[in-house]
């Protein structure tokens, strides 16, 4: 069976590979059909194949098994490498609604832009294809391994076919219409960074809440507890305190058993539940419980 490691080496190789493409293919689009936001594009896919470079770099790290240093595992380098990721949808933003904002000053000055080429309509539309593609093999791939730094690619290549499709109706329009009309270009980028900058928000406050160890989700906590009590002897749940670590979740809560059972049948009882949130959570999942008798 294919490991969880090698799932997204794949899958991310097969987004660079076809980021590497697109970037080329763009630039000789934007040149060509001089089109200023065919080249703001090729941009956007360049910061597209350095992060997918980041993914399978710290993918590679947080892999790696707990040690002496890390008793925890490695799981915060994909945290590490979604709020990387975020960073560069960010300043990728920020660079394609400054280009666009600058030719549309320009436009109502009175300089006239000059209407891209056939080439770059054509370059955006093939991109939309391909990145749609790739958006959706890599979510695919990235819930199957529950890996958030892979989910924050596949949403970079998302973001890569939104801002092919506002420079697809940009540059369209502007063909379709003539050089009066050369002002939907910039517009369209603009519009685009728009819709970039606030998926680039969402991927940092996601990151910042695990490097911060904020809590899970209360549904998920919910659900911890729905299954915990499920064991009859369990009478209540108390200090319940949850986490993420990368891909997977960490648990830890105090557990009241009845005063007179043995300790060897708490410990059954509390293996028992360990198994039932692995088969729920993952594997891999950290569980520490802290067993106490009930009050009487």
């Amino acid at each position: 069976m294919e490991s969880r490691e090698k799932k997204i080496y794949r899958v991310t190789l097969t987004g660079s590979i076809v980021n590497m493409v697109l970037l080329v293919g763009k630039f000789v689009a934007g040149i060509l059909g001089n089109s200023a936001a065919m080249i703001a594009d090729a941009v956007h896919s360049l910061s597209d194949f350095i992060t997918d470079v980041v993914v399978i770099a710290f993918v590679k790290l947080s892999s790696k098994p707990a040690d002496a240093d890390h008793d925890y595992g490695h799981g915060k380098y994909e945290t590490i490498a979604t709020s990387i990721i975020g960073i560069a949808l960010g300043v990728v933003a920020v660079m394609l609604g400054w280009n666009g904002v600058e030719k549309i000053i320009q436009f109502a000055q009175g300089e006239p832009l000059e209407s891209p080429g056939v080439i770059a309509l054509v370059a955006a539309l093939l991109s939309i294809a391909l990145k749609e593609w790739v958006f959706r093999i890599t979510k695919k791939v990235a819930k199957a391994v529950d890996s958030p730094a892979l989910e924050a690619n596949a949403w970079h290549h998302r973001s890569d076919a939104f801002s092919s499709i506002g420079t697809a109706v940009g540059i369209g329009g502007a063909v379709a219409l003539g050089a009066d009309w050369a002002v939907l270009d910039p517009i369209a980028s603009v519009v685009v960074s728009v819709m970039i900058f606030i998926a680039a928000l969402q991927l940092l406050r996601q990151a910042s809440g695990e490097l911060l160890e904020e809590s899970l989700p209360k549904e998920t906590e919910d659900k911890i507890e729905s299954i915990v009590y499920a064991d009859p002897l369990v009478t209540d749940i108390h200090h319940l305190r949850t986490r993420r670590i990368g891909s997977i979740i960490a648990i830890e809560m105090h557990l009241r058993l009845p005063g007179h059972i043995t300790l060897e049948e708490s410990h059954h009882h509390a293996t028992a539940i360990e198994q039932a949130l692995r088969a729920e959570f993952g594997a891999g999942t950290h569980i520490m419980l802290h067993l106490e008798p009930v009050k009487k």
